[in-house]
């Protein structure tokens, strides 16, 4: 066995010993067993993120102190330590090592996720959607997606996303994958109405499994652009696995017609309260040419998540993360395979969800290979595409970089039914950019450390 292997076998059997030891008192060896992995990780792959916990676990009477105590109470302890080990130990001490030493092997981009589409069929016809314009026929058999995972594992990539279409039509399929790769940590992002009984079985059967139910809202939002009762059946959803002690989160898009409800504290409260651990936030992006320009926040509003999100993180026990408010923690885009890359259930390699050109796909090219390409190099030329994290978007904040990028690498429209020029995207978002800059300029000047006196 090669001495790298080694090394890898002693990490993964020590942290593993160490979750089983944390388990046994979490409130006292929670500091313990984050000083070991400090010690273990000499390269500092996640110096930053565990001093954040350390920091944010110090206030035993904090939000975040009680967040991750609720995982102790809440969560089914088999599912518990099997998300525990794959999450740290593959996906960020292990994997983010091997990510480190492909991206200097390679000279390219090695993302520390994949979200890829299962299938571009979907049981729901939401308004804003772009899974139309991709065609619902499409879908990646088995054979490709179990091959983008092997893929990505010599890459050192462990934790897989999956989205659509409704990524669950695939449920089958989804859960194999979970019990070939033990060693991944798998998330969906799902309407939720396809979890039933049966399905939560098999998630505590392989343990590795995630789901992030979209919601826009309260019923009268969500209900508003994803059909009549999908809210219910969202909340009977998180009920269910509520009730089983499985780990769950939600995924929000926010608009200009649901903003002021998303990021509300009665918002926040409800979800906490039917037991989601996390969410993600993302804000409409006008994708396809049939997209609806007027669902574009507005600047105040987007100002108005920022201030939001930020100030319960300080008060809630949910984790946030918002995907275009939050760069200043990303340093910027974290798309072309800085941190992500996303592949359609057609298997174009895109540097991003919201991003659809190509310039690849898996049945041509190996991950490794799309890394490479002239479209993800652009990205990873340019990145940062602003000094201002806060304005971290190639479209939607950056007025017309994206459309330089794709021209400059012949990338090629991935909506089969009906293609979007570049430019004519790139437009859409043009006065959402310019009416976000000087507001997103303040907000950086504010957050920035005091000059000292020379």
């Amino acid at each position: 066995m090669p001495l790298s292997a080694i090394k890898e076998w002693l990490q993964t059997v020590g942290l593993k010993k160490a979750i089983s030891y944390l388990d046994s008192n979490p409130e006292k060896h929670i500091p313990q067993l984050i000083n070991w992995i400090e010690m273990i990780d000499r390269k500092q792959v996640i110096a930053q993120q565990l001093s954040a916990v350390k920091s944010a676990l110090e206030n035993k009477s904090g939000n975040w102190y009680q967040l991750v105590k609720s995982l102790y109470t809440d969560i089914d302890v088999c599912v518990r330590k099997k998300i525990f080990e794959n999450f740290l130990i593959y996906g960020n001490v292990i994997g983010g090592q091997k990510q480190r030493e492909n991206e200097g092997k390679y000279q390219c981009n090695i993302p520390w996720t994949i979200l890829m589409d299962p299938t571009s069929s979907c049981n729901l016809e939401c308004q804003g959607c772009w899974a139309a314009d991709y065609g619902h026929k499409m879908s990646m058999n088995f054979e490709t997606l179990n091959s983008i995972i092997e893929q990505g594992k010599v890459l050192g990539i462990f934790v897989y996303l999956f989205s659509g279409g409704e990524p669950l039509i695939r449920k089958d399929d989804i859960i194999r994958l979970c019990e070939k790769h033990q060693e991944c940590t798998f998330l969906a992002f799902t309407n939720g109405t396809l979890i039933d009984e049966a399905f939560v079985h098999e998630m505590l059967r392989v343990k590795n499994f995630v789901p992030a139910i979209s919601i826009e809202g309260f019923e009268i939002e969500t209900d508003a652009r994803r059909g009549i009762g999908t809210y219910n059946a969202a909340l009977t959803a998180m009920a269910l696995l509520k009730q089983n002690k499985l780990l769950f989160g939600i995924s929000c898009c926010y608009t200009s017609e649901n903003t002021e409800v998303v990021g509300s504290e009665a918002f926040f409260d409800a979800m906490i309260d039917a037991g989601a651990k996390f969410a993600w936030f993302f804000t409409y992006i006008p994708v396809g040419i049939n997209a609806a320009v007027d669902l574009i926040t507005s600047a105040a509003q987007r100002e108005f998540m920022y201030r939001q999100i930020r100030q319960f993180r300080e008060t809630k026990p949910i984790f946030t993360m918002d995907f275009w408010n939050d760069g200043e923690h990303s340093n910027g885009c974290i798309a072309g395979g800085r941190k992500y890359l996303h592949i359609n259930a057609n298997g174009d390699i895109e540097p991003c969800a919201f991003i659809h050109y190509s310039d690849s796909n898996i049945y041509e090219k190996t991950i490794l290979e799309a890394c490479q390409s002239p479209l993800f190099m652009q990205y990873r030329q340019r990145q940062p595409f602003n000094e201002n994290h806060l304005r971290p978007c190639p479209l939607l904040d950056n007025k017309y970089i994206l459309a330089e990028m794709v021209k400059s690498s012949e990338a090629k429209s991935t909506e089969l039914k009906h293609p979007e020029d570049v430019h004519s995207l790139c437009e859409k978002c043009e006065q959402a950019a310019d009416n976000w800059e000087p507001i997103a300029n303040r907000l950086w000047e504010e957050n920035q450390p005091p000059k000292t006196a020379s």
